[in-house]
Order: C-alpha cells, then structure tokens, then sequence
C-alpha cells in the first residue's frame, strides 16, 4: 500500500519514523520456517527489557519478603496480559506501516495527539529515571561509588547507544540478548544458591483468593501489575517490526505478523522467568528468615552475602542491576526517538535527542540524591513508577481502538473473541491502575 493511501485515517501517512533502520533487515524466501523465524527475531527482545527494568524489582523484592511465593500468580497474569498488548503493537506496526505514535497523530486531532505526546515524554522521562537510579544504585554496590557520581556517570551511555545505532540495527538487537542473557544467568545462579521450595514456587502460580482479601497483598499485587506492562514499549514495538524488509502482500503481512508475534511472546517469558526469579530469591532468603519487611534494592543486596552464605549471591545481584539499567536504557533511547517523530513528525539528531531525555532524568536525580540521599532516591523510583501507571491508559486504549478497526486494520482486524479479551484486559489494567494511583495518593 502507497504512503497515503490509506483509508479510515484522519491523515496521510508520512516517512517512518527511525528512517535510517527503516526496511534495513532483510528475509530470506526461501529455507525453514526457522530460518525465517530467527530474521524475525530480536525486537521482542527490545521490548521484554521494559519488562525487568530496575523499576520492577523493589515491587517483586517486597512481594517475595512479605508474602513468600503467593504473588508468583500475579507476575504470571502481568506477563500474559503484556503478551497480548505486544502481540497487538506489533500487529499494528507491520498492518498500517504506522507506529502507534504515528497512529495516533494520524487519528486524533491535533489537540488530543499533542496532549498524547505530553503524557508520553513524561512517561519516557520517568523510565528513564528509574534506569538512571537502578545504574546508579549498581555502580554503588559494586564499585562503592558515591549515588551523586553513579548518577552522572550514566549520561555516559549515551555515546554506547549512538555508536550502535551507526553500526546497524541488529548490533543493538545483539547487545540487548547479550544483556538479557546476562541477567537471566545471575538470576538462575541465585536461584540455585538460595534453595527455593519448588513445591511453594509451583503453588505460587496458582491464583489465591488471599490476594484479594488481604488489603495489604493486593497493594503489593496491583503494584506487580502496575509496575509490569510498561506504556512506551507499545510504541516501541509498533516500530522496529518495521525494521524487517516483508513483502507488502496479506500472505507477507500475515506471516510476518505470525513471526513478530511468536518473537515477543518467547522472550517475554524470558522476562517472567526474570521477575519472578527476583521473587522467587527474595521469598526463599528473606521471607524464610523471617525479613518480611525488605523492599529496598540496597537493603536486598547487603542481605545476600550473609543469609546465603557466599559473597556471589550479592555480587550477581549487584551485575544483573547494572545490565537490567543498561539494557533499559537502549530500548529507552530509541523508545524517545520514536515518539518526538511519530507524535510531531519532526526529527532531531539521535544523539540530541538521547542528551535531551537523559537530562530530564538526571536533573532531578542529582537534586534529590544530594539532598535526600539514598532513601530520596527511592522514593524517585516509587514516582517514576506512578507517573508511568497515569500514562498506561492512554496508550493501551488507542492500541486496542486501532487493531479493532477494520477501515484500518482491513481483513487483519481483531476477530471478536481478541477483541472481547483485549478490552478485559484493558479494563482490568486501567482499574487496577486507577486504584494505585489513588492508594499512593490517599491511601
């Protein structure tokens, strides 16, 4: 389909956005489907690192320390309900050639879209505090470097994401894996060190009614949720599927939808692994020795060394914060890029925009760590993790609007059943998140 020729939009379509990786990566015709599979492969390993940022991991400490293995369930349903949406962003990119940045400039009047891309650069900023802080915390765990200077330091990635972005679009792919299988193995090693009950672990995946009834445990679940499925990894998605050169046919579309889908869903079980392997050693260490009260990331990693009895646990601990803030922090930049041109359709060098973003983050970062100190800097990551709740609604619902449109969508529309489940999904996450902004606020 020509650029502007599409029907059920308020306006044409334009370039895409991150034109330089546009259509950049190639799909063999011919071979296996696992051939094909593995061209695919990659962005919804992008996507699955906003899944186990450091932003997730004091909710998932605290939810292990307090309740043990109960909250397991909540972690699995988060995961299942990100599949979805995920699976719908990719569907969107690779139908309409739009991210859903595009989509919605395309749909909304100016008004409504500007007020969209206010919300969504908030949002953006607060990821990236929490990756700023969650890099920051490593660095002073690991190296004993001061929180003010870790702060600082961290502006430094942006010439890692820049020299990557020059290189080709599967370097930062590449690196992302790299890092994800780098915290997946740290986790694994301190799974088996901490000596979980894996009778306890598979009862935790059931769903219990004691969440509900328990007030405090369903603060700490809705957090799990709220703190889960995280809003610029929609637009994120919607966009580097677009990276694949797929034939601009319905068997082309369908297959590449097919492909997308399967991508995200395998690695967003690596990221349920993740958070709930952070659970699964806070409730086998902490809970069991009856520390039901650690929800810090700090206090956590002092605690490792003694309560396992080896000083790897914390180191690993230590190293897979650090890759977890890094790897946030790649998918966070181009994350940025794809919103300021799909919400604006204007463009600024990477490397500006990057500086731009990281900023916004580090200014009140460097505030609060030098006058409040560590516990400031907590309550930063609490913040970043609010703001990020507020903006979900506003990103999942047009999602879901888009894929159920057929004058958009054509013959790929969401059949009836996606879309019932879809809106149950959205329902559940915009209530939830609704009762944990109002907790935080009142509660």
């Amino acid at each position: 389909m020509a650029f502007g020729a599409d029907d059920g939009w308020r306006n044409k379509r334009t370039q895409p956005t991150l034109p330089e990786v546009y259509r950049s990566l190639q799909i063999p015709k011919k071979g296996s489907w696992f051939k094909k599979f593995l061209a695919f492969a990659g962005p919804g390993y992008m996507v699955a690192v906003g899944y186990m940022d450091p932003g997730n991991w004091a909710t998932d400490i605290a939810g292990g320390s307090m309740f043990g293995y109960t909250l397991l369930s909540v972690i699995l349903l988060s995961n299942l309900m990100a599949i979805l949406l995920q699976a719908l962003a990719g569907k969107l990119g690779i139908v309409t050639g739009r991210d859903l940045a595009q989509a919605c400039r395309d749909h909304y009047s100016k008004p409504v879209a500007m007020g969209l891309w206010v919300l969504c650069e908030l949002a953006i900023a607060a990821c990236d505090l929490a990756e700023v802080i969650g890099s920051a915390i490593a660095l002073q765990l690991l190296f004993g470097i001061p929180l003010i200077y870790g702060v600082i330091i961290t502006a430094l990635d942006v010439l890692i994401v820049l020299l990557l972005q020059n290189k080709g679009f599967r370097y930062i792919e590449t690196l992302v894996i790299i890092l994800i299988v780098t915290i997946g193995g740290c986790f694994a090693t301190e799974i088996f060190l901490s000596k979980p009950d894996v009778g306890g672990i598979l009862k935790g995946f059931v769903p219990s009614k004691e969440i509900v009834i328990n007030p405090t445990m369903l603060y700490i679940a809705i957090g799990i949720l709220g703190a889960t499925v995280m809003p610029h990894n929609l637009y994120l998605h919607s966009s580097v599927v677009q990276t694949r050169q797929i034939e601009q046919t319905s068997s082309g579309k369908r297959q590449a939808i097919k492909y997308a889908t399967w991508d995200s869903t395998i690695a967003l079980f690596f990221a349920l692994f993740i958070n709930a392997a952070i659970l699964i050693i806070s409730a086998a260490t902490f809970h069991k020795a009856g520390m039901t009260q650690v929800a810090e990331i700090g206090e956590a990693y002092d605690l490792l060394t003694p309560l396992l009895g080896t000083t790897i646990g914390s180191i690993l601990f230590g190293v897979a914060l650090l890759a977890s803030g890094q790897n946030s922090t790649l998918t966070g930049t181009l994350a940025g890029q794809i919103v300021m041109e799909g919400f604006l359709n204007f463009r600024l060098a990477p490397w500006l925009r990057r500086l731009i973003t990281r900023m916004i983050a580090i200014i009140p970062a460097v505030i609060v760590t030098a006058i409040s100190g560590e516990s400031g800097t907590t309550q930063l990551l609490i913040l970043s993790q609010v703001i990020l709740s507020l903006q979900l609604s506003f990103a999942v619902i047009p999602l879901i609007q888009f894929t159920n449109d057929k004058r958009k969508m054509g013959e790929f529309a969401n059949p009836l059943w996606l879309k019932v489940l879809a809106w149950i999904v959205a329902t559940v996450i915009v209530g939830l998140n609704a009762y944990l902004l109002f907790q935080t606020f009142f509660g």
